[in-house]
């Protein structure tokens, strides 16, 4: 790949943002990446890995000169960091996200940008439970998907940032804000929540020691936590900035939930295997898709062996 912006600038250096700055090294597919991030610390992490060519203290001195802005920060504080980088921007640059939904960052985000930037959103379906820096390898994104939402942006603009995410290892597919936080309420968002309940469900059933729950989370259970253990910031923010569509699916899943607890109550098993077999299909879709391995691990990396680039 050839480079594509001469200077990115990411605001936020967590899990995204880090491993977005690996896999542009990787590709070169920009002249300098400069970064920056509320915590000192964080800031002084990024310094010492070295995956950006400079650090900065603040945001409105990161944007300067900058013809790529990536806002990697939890939806909540979107707003306030797009107010503050707005004066800074350079005439003609491209200004995108990497949030889990889209309409609330449109809202709060479009606003403060005027008519000369591309304001194009856009969500890498990519992640680990890991956060912080640290956490970031230039493979997070090979074979994933990037869902862009132009909602009206430059078509050139567009094609720049599609790059760039093809570039980056990614699939990139475009969708209009609604449908997007509706998908990601069915693929990502109930099932995280789900996961907490499930987590906070075997937190209270004292009748099940810590240590049991500890040692034979193999059954299933581990999974759960594994999802569980993400951002709470983020996932607050999520669920407050996604709240209809969530709330839609939610009440389809308690439905769904009524239902086998009906089949099982009343000894309903060919319903209960009609019903696993159809499920099942849908894990095998995912797998022959390639967006996960029938590995007996799960394709999950070893605890020791947490993949750093």
């Amino acid at each position: 790949m050839s480079q594509i912006y001469d200077r990115v600038a990411l605001i936020g250096l967590g899990l995204i943002a880090s491993s977005m700055a690996h896999a542009i090294r990787r590709g070169g597919l920009a002249g300098e990446i400069v970064g920056t991030a509320r915590s000192a610390e964080t800031r002084d992490i990024a310094r010492e890995l070295g995956f950006c060519d400079r650090v900065v203290d603040s945001a409105a001195e990161a944007v300067k000169g900058a013809d790529l802005v990536v806002l990697a920060v939890p939806v909540g504080a979107m707003s306030a960091v797009a107010a503050e980088i707005a004066p800074h921007l350079a005439k003609g640059a491209t200004v995108t996200d990497v949030g889990s939904v889209k309409q609330a960052v449109i809202d709060a985000v479009g606003p403060h940008l005027s008519e000369d930037l591309h304001f194009i959103p856009g969500h890498p379906l990519a992640g680990t439970e890991h956060s912080g820096p640290r956490s970031g390898f230039a493979e997070l994104f090979d074979n994933r998907w990037c869902i862009l939402v132009p909602n009206g942006a430059d078509k050139d603009a567009t094609i720049r940032l599609r790059k760039l995410w093809e570039g980056l290892g990614s699939n990139v597919e475009e969708m209009d804000p609604e449908h997007h936080d509706l998908v990601l309420a069915v693929t990502s968002h109930t099932p995280h929540l789900i996961a907490y309940t499930m987590v906070g469900v075997a937190d209270d059933l004292r009748r099940v020691t810590d240590s049991e729950v500890i040692k034979y989370s193999a059954a299933g259970f581990r999974d759960f936590t594994r999802i569980a253990a993400s951002d709470p910031t983020m996932w607050r923010d999520v669920f407050l900035t996604n709240k209809d569509a969530t709330l839609e699916i939610l009440g389809r899943f308690t439905e769904e939930l009524f239902a086998l607890q009906r089949a099982i109550r009343t000894g309903d098993g060919d319903a209960l295997h009609d019903y696993f077999t159809h499920t099942r299909a849908i894990r095998r879709s995912i797998i022959e898709a390639g967006q996960d391995t029938d590995a007996p691990d799960f394709g999950r990396v070893g605890q020791h062996e947490v993949k750093k680039s």
